[in-house]
């Protein structure tokens, strides 16, 4: 047996028939993929009413959504308040310039006093602790961790409270303190305070006649003392 006898029998003969290889012209139009034919006019129309519909659901759910993130932006400044109620009760008593409270408007904020406030970041998770100054809006602290608020918090509270101080303090020297005193001390009651109206009208009257006769006593005694003169020039 020959060389070329043995490679037959090891590799087969392939069959012409099953080539995978078809020719273009075997496949008909109905093998065709469906979604290659262009819709009609009334499924197009009816799909852009169907996506008008979905993007006002859309619209409305971005709006709930946004009520929703409101919402959580009060929850996170009322946590805020609750962890700063221990130390805004170790304040003083007669200090009323620290007044926390929420004011919920477009932007909620956590008012500290007239001039500082917190609000929430654009990313709904950062804390900005803000104050109005002479020379603009600046920021004290930005962080999404409530501890670090109540620090800055707590060191902002204890400023103001030492410029209160101060404030009392060259007030009292500058003559304020005494000049309150003045005003709140009892003033004493004079005797026109004591009289009643017709007791007024009474000394009113009265001092009214004692001027007409003062009057005409001394419009008298002019008279008298001319008469007198004209008597001596005439026997002179």
């Amino acid at each position: 047996m020959t060389i070329r006898d043995k490679m037959e029998e090891i590799l087969p003969i392939p069959d012409e028939t099953a080539r995978p290889d078809a020719s273009p012209a075997s496949v008909s139009p109905a093998d065709l993929p469906a979604h290659s034919a262009p819709a009609p006019l009334e499924s197009r129309v009816a799909s852009l009413a169907s996506a008008l519909r979905r993007a006002r659901v859309e619209n409305a759910e971005h709006s709930s959504a946004r009520v929703d993130v409101r919402a959580a932006e009060i929850a996170r400044l009322e946590m805020l308040a609750e962890a700063l109620a221990p130390v805004l009760v170790q304040a003083p008593e007669d200090c009323d310039i620290f007044d926390i409270a929420i004011a919920p408007g477009a932007t909620p904020r956590l008012f500290i006093d007239q001039i500082g406030f917190v609000e929430m970041d654009r990313d709904r998770r950062t804390y900005r602790f803000l104050q109005d100054t002479r020379h603009g809006r600046i920021t004290l602290i930005e962080s999404d961790e409530i501890e670090a608020l109540v620090d800055s918090i707590t060191d902002y509270i204890a400023h103001r409270l030492i410029e209160r101080e101060k404030a009392l303090a060259i007030d009292y020297a500058s003559g304020g303190g005494v000049k309150a005193l003045h005003q709140n001390s009892p003033r004493p009651k004079t005797h026109s305070s004591r009289l009643t109206p017709q007791q007024r009208a009474a000394l009113t009257n009265y001092l009214f006649f004692v001027e007409i006769f003062g009057a005409t006593a001394f419009f008298g005694l002019v008279a008298a003392i001319g008469y007198w003169v004209y008597r001596t020039n005439l026997a002179g």
